[in-house]
């Protein structure tokens, strides 16, 4: 079947998982989040976009044995974690994954805008996991310039605090968005991907605010 099934557990965290292939991007630390503890996932691949402890808690990440071979072609992006190539906060990786036609990606902490090149590869994505929170990252008005130039079908906002997660200095979720804005709320911390969806800002329940 043509679809991709995404998880969102809390900050940047996200398992993706294709025919029983799972990819987690982005694991935290314990105590490290406010408001947020991550559970030991399972998978058969961790990414992590950049080496900072929010982002790269590998050991949260429980590796399948049994070898398969991944459904997802990918591309891994270096880019900047501030708007100064990196002197403040280091490199930063966006990942790219494409199978059967559907493309996701998953920016980690960009800072700045991409050149021509990158832009030319993130354009026209079925779903962007993207930070919308600002201070560590792009600001938010940056952010709609950039989702503006790559028109993704769906957005997925991550990196941004809530009443109950996420660090003081960065913003919220409301603080991103619009009126306009086409706004889906999920009651569940899944969304299943598909070529044929309509244009959203998907946003998801993270696990911590299930009742």
């Amino acid at each position: 079947m043509r679809e991709i099934k995404v998880e969102w557990f809390g900050h940047s965290c996200f398992r993706i998982t294709k025919d029983g292939y799972a990819i987690v991007f982005d694991p935290y630390e314990d105590n490290n989040v406010p408001g947020l503890t991550l559970e030991t996932l399972q998978a058969d691949e961790v990414i992590a976009s950049h080496e900072h402890g929010d982002h790269n808690a590998r050991k949260k990440v429980e590796l399948r044995r049994e070898k398969k071979d991944s459904p997802f072609q990918m591309i891994r992006l270096e880019s900047f974690h501030d708007d100064c190539r990196g002197e403040k906060r280091g490199f930063n990786i966006m990942t790219v994954l494409e199978s059967e036609g559907i493309r996701i990606a998953h920016l980690g902490d960009i800072g700045c805008m991409p050149p021509p090149e990158q832009m030319e590869v993130l354009t026209g994505l079925d779903a962007v996991m993207i930070p919308v929170g600002g201070f560590y990252t792009m600001e938010p008005d940056e952010i709609r310039e950039l989702l503006k130039e790559l028109d993704p079908k769906v957005i997925i906002p991550m990196h941004y605090r809530s009443e109950t997660f996420g660090y003081d200095v960065i913003g919220t979720l409301d603080g991103f968005l619009q009126e306009e804005d086409p706004v889906v709320t999920y009651d569940s911390n899944t969304l299943i991907v598909r070529p044929d969806m309509e244009k959203q800002i998907a946003v998801l329940s993270c696990p911590e605010q299930k009742s």
